[in-house]
């Protein structure tokens, strides 16, 4: 019965069966998935129940937002869960950039200096930094930026992190996921490991982790490792496929205290900003949030088999430990980027038949090719996949709020392939 539910939503026999046998491989790894999404579960129960979440606070407010204890209670949560003195959780941060450059622009004046030891960040931030130029960036306000790149094998350079921190760093930014580079994602232990090293070297440096994507992958996060910031956004794992918007930013009180006034305004900070209705689906979605991260690890892994056992260069491998929810596929053609996203797509529960094309996008030097049918917009823990159109033409598959739906897509993604010529 099960195998004719495939067949009736369009995936071959042959599809079907070269799924089953990989998945065959992968019980024993599913397994740790759900130990590490248990602790994570309990972890977040803990911190609700701590702060007294009560049904009152479900609800929203509107205006100046003045007194809104759902707001104040959730960025405890946060807190507590992410083990930090304090945190912000705002529908006004837009997305995971805009967190990354509210804690950028809330840490650094003008003469300051960041260094990135992990090599080129995420391209929607080259324009934030000012290296590539833009209206508004912290290069036009005479912040300047240093990046020391990684050794073979996505090895920390710590000579060359020692000799370019110097009396102008003010913050160093650690990217945790490999965003659309070459390198491999960095889990909490190997950050914990950079951030020791740097403290040696200046203890009074700030230490900011860009932790999209990561969250709840394992039972620690970088900010059980020291890292004074963690940063990311509630359309990916921590709104566990229910927030409708929204970013946080969880650490030290004073970066956040200023973090919220650089949100707001000065003499206003955190005491304003209206949920707007948003409290239930970020308390409920918070909840949710390691259940399924757990969906999109498994689907993230057994994408990585399927596509291995097929002859295609899976990053990271399908042997190694997840530290993010993000799998790239070398698929070594535009036409086959074009075919694997219309099968994500066509498994979509919104906009399924809608093929999708590569275009411009704001924040990117190349063409991107986005499929994403999801409830909300480009929300990345929802099944999806992107990439920019340039060699080795890697597409990067991301999410799912169910493992089974997420199982289907990656299924039909091949099942595209195929239909494109792609033997079995």
């Amino acid at each position: 019965m099960r195998e004719e539910l495939y067949l009736a939503g369009g995936i071959s026999r042959e599809v079907f069966q070269k799924g089953e046998a990989v998945l065959a491989e992968l019980s024993g790894r599913f397994e740790e998935i759900d130990r590490i999404a248990e602790a994570n579960q309990l972890k977040v129960l803990q911190a609700m129940q701590k702060n007294h979440v009560a049904a009152d606070y479900l609800n929203g407010t509107t205006g100046y937002g003045y007194n809104d204890a759902g707001r104040d209670t959730l960025e405890r949560v946060y807190a507590d869960t992410f083990h930090t003195e304090d945190a912000l959780v705002r529908p006004q941060i837009t997305c995971g950039t805009h967190a990354l450059n509210l804690a950028l622009s809330a840490c650094l004046l003008p003469g300051d200096e960041i260094l990135s030891p992990v090599g080129r960040p995420y391209d929607t931030l080259e324009e934030v930094i000012g290296i590539r130029p833009s209206v508004g960036s912290l290069a036009e306000f005479g912040i300047t930026y240093r990046e020391v790149d990684l050794l073979p094998g996505s090895a920390f350079d710590y000579e060359g992190i020692r000799n370019a921190i110097n009396e102008k760093t003010k913050l160093i930014e650690i990217q945790r996921s490999k965003g659309y580079s070459n390198r491999n994602t960095f889990s909490p232990e190997q950050i914990g490991e950079l951030i020791r090293f740097i403290r040696g070297i200046k203890p009074e440096v700030i230490i900011m982790v860009d932790n999209c994507y990561g969250e709840f992958t394992r039972e620690k996060e970088p900010s059980d490792y020291g890292a004074d910031l963690v940063v990311g956004s509630l359309i990916k794992n921590p709104g566990g496929g229910l927030a409708p918007c929204g970013g946080y930013i969880a650490g030290r009180a004073d970066l956040i205290d200023r973090c919220a006034k650089r949100l707001t305004a000065p003499g206003l900070g955190r005491e304003v900003g209206a949920s707007l209705g948003v409290n239930r689906s970020f308390y409920q979605g918070f909840f949710l949030a390691p259940t399924v991260t757990a969906s999109a690890v498994k689907a993230a892994l057994f994408a990585a088999g399927l596509y291995e056992s097929l002859g295609f260069a899976a990053w990271p491998s399908v042997k190694e430990t997840r530290y993010d929810i993000i799998q790239a596929v070398d698929l070594g053609s535009p036409e086959y980027m074009e075919a694997f996203c219309a099968g994500i797509q066509a498994a979509a529960p919104v906009d399924s038949f809608v093929r999708p094309v590569p275009d411009d996008m704001p924040g990117y030097a190349d063409k991107v090719i986005m499929a994403a049918g999801t409830f909300i917009q480009g929300s990345s823990i929802e099944l999806s996949a992107d990439g920019p159109l340039r060699e080795p033409y890697r597409i990067y598959f991301q999410g799912g709020l169910t493992w089974f739906h997420a199982k289907y897509g990656i299924l039909m993604s091949l099942q595209k392939l195929v239909d494109a010529g792609l033997p079995l």
